[in-house]
């Protein structure tokens, strides 16, 4: 009987002792991954910032990238300012068209049919390409070269009686040609002439209508860098020539003179160049 007891409280002990062994293993175990997750975490850490610290050691600034609208301009200005010497119609209003209307060149019309103006046939009797506009597959002039497209846009505006008072205007009066081509009818957005000041205003495009007007030098082809003429003004709403006298300190037919204007009325948008000698 004796014997009996011993050997149940001995059971009883050993089962005891395994209990507490299995919580201290768990224990260990846990803290051993805590510790594990760690060290990694901050080991990735070290990683990343020694890749940027050699990145910006090593890897030299990037030059300044054209953008398309840049590109467009470098290799369509010549043939804008040409087409005002001819036609008379402003480099300026030219380019910006033909960068909205074309997506700096990169839309369908001026990729697949060198078309920058989105003109569609009116009787055209060359080749042509059927594009969804206003309605489905309407049919657009298809041109060989884009210098016809450019040359096809002047005889458009000239041949045309509802856009005669447009050649009434100054031609530097970029701001009123863009106001006009939508009264005209040439655009249905209403925003049009806007679109088009804010691209001759972001992109100086005036420059180009400069250039023809003999009003700049320009070198290298890296744009205008000499101002011959004088100083430029742009009409700003509000602008008199009064007011614009007053600031440069000349007279009001000095400026008249200057801009062959034959009266005091102005528009948003016009360029003055401003003789103070």
């Amino acid at each position: 009987m004796k014997i009996r007891i011993i050997l149940i409280i001995f059971a009883v002990m050993l089962s005891s002792c395994g209990s507490k062994k299995g919580i201290v293993t768990k224990k260990k175990n846990n803290t051993t991954k805590t510790e594990s997750t760690t060290i990694t975490k901050s080991s990735e850490e070290e990683k990343v910032k020694d890749e940027i610290k050699e990145e910006i050691t090593t890897k030299p600034t990037p030059s300044k990238v054209r953008t398309s609208v840049e590109k467009y301009i470098d290799q369509y200005a010549s043939i804008a300012m040409d087409e005002m010497r001819k036609s008379k119609i402003p480099a300026s209003i030219t380019l910006a068209q033909g960068i909205l209307e074309s997506g700096s060149g990169n839309g369908r019309l001026a990729k697949e049919a060198n078309n920058h103006f989105g003109i569609k046939c009116h009787g055209w009797k060359g080749a042509k390409i059927y594009h969804d506009d206003d309605r489905s597959q309407e049919c657009f002039r298809k041109y060989k070269e884009a210098a016809s497209s450019y040359k096809d846009h002047s005889e458009f505006l000239t041949s045309r009686k509802r856009y005669s008072k447009l050649f009434e205007l100054k031609i530097d009066d970029y701001g009123g040609w863009a106001k006009g081509l939508k009264a005209a009818g040439y655009a249905t957005d209403r925003k049009y002439p806007q679109k088009l000041i804010d691209l001759i205003k972001r992109y100086q495009l005036y420059r180009y209508d400069d250039e023809v007007l003999n009003r700049v030098a320009y070198g290298s082809g890296k744009g205008p860098v000499i101002v011959i003429k004088g100083i430029r003004h742009i009409v700003s709403k509000g602008d008199t020539l009064y007011s614009i006298s007053k600031k440069f300190g000349i007279t009001v037919e000095q400026i008249k003179k200057d801009n062959n204007l034959t009266s005091n009325d102005l528009s948003v948008g016009q360029v003055l160049i401003i003789n103070k000698n």
